[in-house]
């Protein structure tokens, strides 16, 4: 009931002060000036920590936070790598060369291992052996998880599409297996709050859950697979 004064709002429309708002044009930013804004303001953003094996048998390791999944039967998932003064970066090199990846779910412990596989290394050093970082082998392709990541999943290529004016890529790998830390699988879902992923804000700024906001769920129509007709 609303209390004294207060008008009735049936549908639950929540009134929101308006603050001022500057504008700032794409046309008149650089790449550079354009990276740092949205990194900032497409927030927070799940990191997709990747292993992939060279054709000279190198394990690399990278992180990447312009990740998502395109579909769900099958599972793909989608990462955008970009260049590095044009050149690709060793982790496209590698999938594109092998085929297949490894895709893992950071947790709050790993933050500093993870930030500092981002550090650029000539293409014959693993980053992996340079921080000591445990490996296991995959069910399904030849580079290997990472032993402490609560999640991993091995990846076949699917396709790769270019986007923008400076090289970007966008990978997407179909799913063939997913490795899950024993206690977070709760009938079918994971515990997203005991996983504790980390996720990636603006700058060298990182993050995992807080404050949490629950709603009341609404129905949904199942997922379904479209025949070939339609």
């Amino acid at each position: 009931m609303p209390s004294e004064g207060e008008a009735a709002n049936p549908h639950g429309v929540h009134h929101v002060e308006v603050q001022s708002l500057m504008i700032v044009q794409a046309h008149e930013l650089d790449a550079e000036q354009t990276y740092k804004l949205l990194t900032g303001v497409v927030v927070p953003r799940p990191i997709a920590w990747i292993t992939t094996r060279s054709a000279a048998g190198v394990l690399n390791l990278a992180p990447f936070s312009a990740f998502t999944f395109v579909s769900t039967k099958p599972p793909l998932l989608g990462v955008n790598i970009g260049r590095k003064a044009g050149v690709r970066k060793d982790t496209a090199v590698n999938i594109l060369s092998e085929r297949e990846f490894v895709v893992h779910i950071a947790h709050g412990p790993l933050v500093e291992p993870l930030h500092a596989s981002a550090v650029e290394h000539p293409p014959e050093v693993s980053e992996v052996e340079l921080l000591q970082l445990q490996t296991a082998p995959s069910s399904h392709v030849r580079a290997p998880r990472l032993q402490a990541a609560p999640v991993a999943m091995e990846c076949r290529l699917h396709s790769v599409t270019p986007y923008g004016d400076t090289g970007s890529e966008f990978f997407v790998g179909e799913v063939l297996c997913w490795h899950v830390r024993d206690g977070l699988l709760v009938q079918g879902k994971v515990d997203s709050f005991e996983l504790d992923p980390l996720c990636r804000l603006g700058g060298p700024w990182y993050a995992t859950l807080g404050q949490r906001l629950h709603q009341t769920p609404h129905a949904q129509t199942a997922k379904t697979v479209l025949t070939r007709d339609g």
